[in-house]
């Protein structure tokens, strides 16, 4: 078997992320659903001309994520919009 990160997700909401080979040697919580870090999907913040955004990444999930059914959504709110320095291009001597 091949060991690999699993998010452990109990009441749709991830609540471990823990290496596992799949085998009897630990047994997930009950009523809990594992899923395969590298190949889940998650709505993480992103940020893409000038505004950050909800984008869907494969193996990003984490602790704290929500889980539908289908994909997982980050628990952290949207960030602050980057706010870049204004400068002339000069410099004082």
């Amino acid at each position: 078997m091949t060991t690999q990160s699993y998010l452990i997700v109990e009441n749709n909401v991830v609540t471990n992320n823990v290496m596992w080979d799949g085998g009897s040697d630990w047994t997930p919580p009950a009523d809990s659903i594992q899923l395969v870090t590298a190949t889940t999907p998650a709505m993480i913040w992103e940020y893409t001309n000038s505004t950050w955004t909800l984008t869907q990444v494969v193996g990003a999930g984490d602790i704290g994520f929500t889980w539908n059914g289908t994909v997982l959504t980050t628990n952290q709110p949207q960030p602050s919009p980057i706010v870049q320095p204004k400068t002339s291009g000069t410099q004082q001597a």
